[in-house]
């Protein structure tokens, strides 16, 4: 059966729009860096899917391709693979959506996944059916609609560059590329209209729906659930009464342990026992179960609780001791928000079982508070927080690692900027001008460049001139370079000449 004229004018729009997407990209970022052009890139993504797939502006997907929009903007200002992450899915979640409701986080990343995998072949089946259909929007209609404008335009270009020399001269000077170069470009597009095209055409998994008729595993019995609580409330009291006694109040330490060694040892390792713990109460105390319907479990329970909350927090300032003594880095923000992650999930499985929460609903919100967290982790400049807190808590006579500084790049200027203006001595003040004056030049570079410009990087750029004021020389290059953090390398040892062997008597005249 032929196919209607509004779901063929429908398909033509997407193929148009999925065109148009690859034809951007091409000029965005074939053979260039990419800066704000991700983002201007995944904003007309979204455009695109709103204007060819109407069905993505209605109520369920609308949230989605909001979110998508949101995470372009992101990308405009500073662009990052987690951003980049965060919009696919998002963009991603607006197309399924146009196709199968959200139930679950759980199978909501199943059905991404299967999504992802199935894009190259989704684009496949799509081309091998137009192939297939040989009139009413098939191939040989593609082929006489572009046939025309193609050849035509061709035509009329030779002319006029045969009667305009200007235009003949620019023709004259293009120049056809080579094979390798046509296959990368080749592989390039592929690529691109494999990555959009799944949106205009999603196919969504359908997933069986489980019913379960009784608990997975027995529940223990009361009695088990009240011994194992109360021996794990005095196991847990004892680690927190020490941890308030020798981390939180500073008190000396018995024997030969010292503060450090108590505050570096062991922060992930109680992490590993939160999530047991959270584990344990997931598994013994399901909603309406006999555990959870008694009052002496629950108040255990609750205790509990209170006591793994009191034990990522110790885990933090085990952290933070541990900063203090070796400087932030980035690993160790995102360890800090990985513990304040737990203890929204160990307060949630909490409300879970006070209040009789389903799995999903637990689940939903653990997903929530970690997508809030990401989002959250894609607009702050994680590397430039890191470099700010180490230049303002070092104090005199603090060894800083200005090397760690140069390797968070352009993050790092308006924190050397500070710390330059602060430096004391000369050795440090040579250093950290050197450094600065590289993460500028490298800045400036990148922000005259419209293809890798960001208005991330323009707010810094200008900041930073700001603060420096007119253009300092660049301070001179040791005789033998330099090395890591600005730290002059110190000159060659001096080549020993091995003596003289003495004639032999053979070698004599």
């Amino acid at each position: 059966m032929p196919r209607s004229t509004p779901t063929r004018l429908s398909f033509q729009r997407k193929v148009a729009a999925a065109f148009l997407l690859v034809v951007l990209a091409h000029q965005l970022f074939f053979g260039h860096e990419p800066g704000w052009t991700l983002g201007g890139f995944a904003l007309a993504w979204a455009a695109a899917l709103a204007i060819a797939a109407p069905a993505v502006r209605r109520r369920a997907a609308l949230p989605a391709l909001g979110a998508a929009a949101l995470f372009g903007l992101v990308l405009v200002d500073d662009p990052s693979p987690l951003a980049w992450a965060l919009f696919w899915t998002s963009v991603s979640s607006a197309a399924l959506l146009t196709r199968v409701r959200f139930d679950d986080a759980a199978r909501w990343a199943v059905r991404l996944a299967a999504y992802a995998v199935a894009a190259p072949f989704r684009l496949l089946g799509d081309a091998l059916r137009l192939l297939r259909r040989g009139t009413g929007g098939g191939a040989r209609t593609v082929i006489g609609t572009l046939a025309l404008p193609v050849i035509g335009g061709a035509v009329f270009i030779l002319l006029f560059a045969g009667a305009n020399p200007l235009i003949g001269e620019a023709v004259g000077r293009l120049e056809p590329p080579s094979f390798w170069e046509t296959v990368v470009r080749l592989v390039f597009w592929g690529a691109v209209l494999v990555t959009v095209w799944p949106s205009f055409r999603p196919y969504a998994l359908r997933l069986p729906t489980v019913r379960v008729s009784g608990p997975l595993l027995p529940d223990p019995s009361v009695a088990t659930l009240t011994l194992s609580l109360l021996t794990f409330n005095v196991i847990f009291a004892v680690e927190n009464a020490l941890d308030l006694l020798f981390l939180w109040s500073g008190a000396p330490l018995p024997g030969e342990v010292t503060l450090a060694d108590y505050a570096h040892r062991g922060a992930y390792l109680l992490i590993v026992t939160a999530l047991l713990a959270g584990a344990f109460v997931l598994v013994a105390l399901r909603p309406g179960g006999p555990g959870a319907r008694s009052p002496l479990v629950r108040r255990l329970v609750v205790l509990w609780i209170a006591q793994n909350l009191l034990l990522v927090a110790s885990s933090a300032r085990r952290t933070l001791d541990y900063v203090d003594a070796y400087q932030m880095t980035v690993l160790r923000l995102a360890a800090l928000a990985w513990m304040a992650l737990v203890a929204v999930g160990l307060v949630l499985v909490c409300w879970r079982m006070l209040r009789g929460r389903s799995a999903a609903w637990l689940l939903n919100a653990n997903a929530l508070a970690a997508a809030l967290t990401l989002a959250g982790a894609s607009v702050v400049d994680l590397e430039a927080t890191a470099a700010a807190y180490n230049v303002r808590n070092a104090r005199e006579g603090d060894r800083i690692d200005l090397c760690y500084l140069q390797q968070l790049g352009t993050s790092a200027l308006i924190p050397l900027v500070e710390l330059e203006r602060r430096a004391g001595g000369p050795v440090l003040r040579d250093r950290v001008a050197y450094l600065r004056e590289d993460a500028l030049a490298q800045l400036r570079r990148e922000q005259g460049d419209w293809r890798s410009w960001t208005w991330r990087g323009a707010r810094r750029l200008a900041a930073a001139e700001a603060i420096v004021g007119p253009e300092k020389p660049r301070p001179p290059e040791p005789a033998n370079g330099r090395a890591c953090g600005g730290a002059p390398l110190p000159p060659p040892p001096p080549q020993v000449q091995p003596p003289a062997r003495p004639l032999t008597a053979e070698a004599r005249p």
